[in-house]
Parts: C-alpha cells; structure tokens; sequence
C-alpha cells in the first residue's frame, strides 16, 4: 500500500485561505466520491474541519496529483494554495495521522473532539464507498492509538476545545462573565460546547439561534435559554455582549453594516465577537468599529499556546507512545505484505507432497485406512517440520523491513505473491487487509486442513 497525504493546517495557512477549501458535512460525501474518481487512487477520506483540510489517499504510484485536486475541485490559483500545505508519505502519513487522531497536532493538544471528526470523515468515506480493507485497516489502528493515548497518558486530564479556549478569551476581555448576555449563533457541537463552558463560568441570559429551529429549541431548553428565530438574528443581537458564532454559512453572516447598528442599539456599550466558524460568520471589518472587538478561530492560538505549554510533559509521553505504535502498525503492515509468499510456498509444498504420494502409490499396494491414515500423518508431519524455517523466516525479514533479505529468501524457494495472486480464484480479495493478515498469521498445521479437504 502507498499511502498519500496532504493538507493545509492551522500551522500552514491562515484563515483566509482555510476557509476557501472548507467542506462543509453536506458537502463531504461528494466531495470524497469525487477525489476517489482522481485517476490512481484506490481508496480515500477527507478530515475537513475549522482547523485542517486533509486528504488521506491509498495511491497506485506517488504520481498520483492529489494537489491538482484541490485546484480543480476548488477553482483555485496554484500560487495561492502551494505554498501552504504539506505532504506526507507512507510511514510519515501514518504517524501524522496517528498524531491528528490523538488531538497531539491540535491548536490545542488534548482536546477531544478531533478524534470524533476523524471518525465522522471516516464513516463518510466508507457510506460513500472511497474506503476498503487498507484505510480500514489504517484508521482502526489510529483509533486504538489514539484511545490509548487518552487512557494511558494525562493528555486529556481536562477537558480543553476551542470552545473552552473561547471562553478564556472571553473572561480577558470582561474579568468576569456573570450577568453577561450571550448569544449562540449555530446550534452544532461547538456551540454546545461554548454553551456549557459560559454556564459555568456564571454567564446570564443566553440566547440560541440557528436555521434550523428545533435544534435551536432543544439547546434553549438544555440550557435554559431563549430560542431566537434565525430571520431576527440581527434584531436580538444587540442584547448581546457576547456572540459566539459557528454556522455552516459560505460567507459571512455579520457584516460591518450590521455591527454600526448594533453599536447604535448599544449606544456604543462594547461587544464581544468570537467566530469560531471556517468560512468565518463575521466579516474582519467589523472589528475596526469602536466598540467592537472580533476574534477568529486564529486569534485562539495565543490562548491555545498557554495550554500546549501546561501539558508538554504529558505531549511528550504521548507522542512516545504514538510512536510505538505506528512502528506497531508499520510492522504489522509487513507481516501482511510477506503472507501471499507464505501461502504459495504452502501450495508449493503440498503439491510436492500429493504428487510423491501418487508416484509411490503403485508400490505400496493396497492399504487399510488405518494405514493411510498412518501415511498421510507421516508426510503432513514432514512437510509442516521442513516448513516452518523458512516460514519463520520469511515472518522475521517482514517484520524487520529487510526486502533485500526477503527477495532473496523467495528467490531461494522459488516463491513470491504473484504466485498466490493467480492461483486465487476470481472474485476473492486475497490483497485485503483483513485476508492477507489471516493468511499472514497462518500456523503450520492449517494446510493439513486444506490437504485433508482434498483427500
């Protein structure tokens, strides 16, 4: 498997340009489908999120233009997206991804939420068909890692988001948030989060609006809040000293027009904007109004920074352990790649068997079933006793990486994968993950059952 990743990052590329290849989750299904149908990749997902756009690819060779995907699919000028992303190959892509899985490549290490979009761009690639048995077999792996990570380290000892770092900046800018009118804007999982931080923190009233209402309705009632009609956004949010915002919208939502009329309603008592939303909810030029004071999901870095210092101990066990497992993952990966050589040198061993057993038939004459039954154990014993060397063999070369040593042990047994690839026959996925790892760990007593079968 060739694995290919790229992507744009919070590290990488400024919001301004995250936010030109936003995918919305209406959006992910087709957008996949459509990276999937990119001559040479064979398999594909795209984590897309406020933070990151990645496109993860199992590819027929590292020829495969993933870049000039995002181009196309987006319109874009190859000057404005080059020069910020970043790719990844094989093991690295592995790592990287192990490492986005486990929150380790957050703008704020730990917070949990990356792992459920993880799994959620996971779940969209295998409804849409772009993932079989060698991204699933990946994504599993970095699930476990990451579930690791969280249990056997104190990465996530508290519970940290960009929701929870929104709040902080929050209480800079107004000491304190008791008595504050809030105003959610998106009814989604990081409003939510936002929603329960303010409540803790003593917030007062907090109005919840969103384009779809009953989901509004129920965050209101969670909270106990007031539901406002997303067509009177702009009427309620002047009460506001807070707006946090998060929608789906392509463009901005509030606009420096809006925020000269909040200021009028106000009679200029400031107002707090945090847009945590990718496209952004509220345009930059609001922020130039006196009054009104902006911050984008950037903006939290600095927040996000106080974080990341805190937990460096706890970053640093966890990228250990990330690192065991990928070497985990890598060598696992090898054991599968050496289990067709595996299974051919079986075959080969056990037509030599049955064609000296026919050869000598003659000459042992008529024999009871005891007898046979004495014969076949005698040969299986034989050929299971000289197989396991060289099986043992080809398992240690795999493990450890070395192909010179490995082509030269298949040279020597005149065997390798192609040999079980046609004796396969068609229709069965011998490459799969999950079927080539059953043959890769095959004991040396499963042929006897294939041998007796025959019999």
């Amino acid at each position: 498997m060739t694995l290919s990743l790229i992507g744009v990052n919070y590290k990488t590329a400024p919001i301004s340009v995250r936010e030109q290849i936003a995918i919305s989750r209406e959006e992910l299904p087709e957008t996949t489908r459509a990276l999937a149908a990119t001559p040479g990749v064979t398999e594909c997902m795209i984590v897309s999120t406020c933070n990151r756009v990645e496109l993860l690819a199992a590819v027929e060779t590292e020829n495969v233009d993933l870049t000039g995907f995002l181009h196309r699919h987006f319109g874009l000028d190859p000057a404005l997206l080059e020069p910020h992303i970043y790719e990844r190959r094989d093991k690295d892509a592995v790592r990287h991804l192990f490492r986005v899985a486990s929150s380790l490549d957050s703008m704020v290490v730990g917070e949990p939420q990356i792992l459920g979009q993880v799994k959620e761009a996971f779940n969209v690639a295998r409804a849409s068909g772009t993932v079989a048995g060698q991204l699933e077999h990946l994504l599993q792996s970095a699930f476990a890692a990451a579930k690791k990570v969280r249990t056997e380290t104190e990465i996530g000892s508290s519970s940290v988001s960009i929701a929870s770092v929104a709040v902080d900046l929050a209480k800079k800018i107004f000491g304190s948030l008791q008595g504050r009118t809030v105003f959610l804007v998106g009814a989604g999982k990081m409003s939510e989060l936002a929603a329960r931080h303010l409540v803790q923190q003593g917030a007062g009233a907090i109005l919840v609006s969103n384009r779809t209402q009953e989901r509004a309705r129920l965050m209101a009632e969670e909270f106990e809040g007031r539901v406002i009609p997303f067509e009177k956004l702009y009427e309620a949010a002047s009460e506001a000293d807070i707006v946090i915002s998060s929608t789906g919208a392509p463009h901005p939502i509030f606009r420096r027009e809006h925020g000269q009329a909040f200021m009028h309603r106000r009679r200029n008592r400031p107002m707090f904007f945090i847009d945590i939303a990718v496209p952004r909810d509220v345009d930059p030029a609001m922020g130039k109004l006196e009054g009104i004071f902006v911050y984008d999901i950037d903006d939290l870095q600095a927040v996000a920074a106080a974080h990341m210092a805190e937990r460096s101990r706890e970053a640093g066990d966890a990228e250990t352990l990330i690192a065991r497992e990928v070497e985990r993952f890598q060598q696992r990966q090898r054991t599968v790649n050496v289990a067709p050589a595996i299974v051919a040198l079986q075959r080969q061993a056990e037509e030599i068997r049955q064609a000296e057993l026919r050869r000598v038939q003659v000459r042992l004459g008529s024999l009871s079933a005891e007898q046979i039954a004495a014969v076949e154990a005698l040969t299986r014993g034989l050929v299971n006793k000289f197989l396991h060397p060289p099986m043992q063999a080809l398992k240690q070369a795999a493990r450890e990486g070395n192909s010179a040593r490995l082509d030269a042990l298949c040279e020597a047994w005149s065997v390798s994968a192609s040999a079980v690839d046609e004796a396969e026959p068609k229709g069965q996925t011998a490459t799969t993950s999950s079927a080539t790892e059953k043959a890769g760990e095959q004991s040396v007593s499963e042929p006897e059952a294939r041998i007796e079968a025959r019999q």
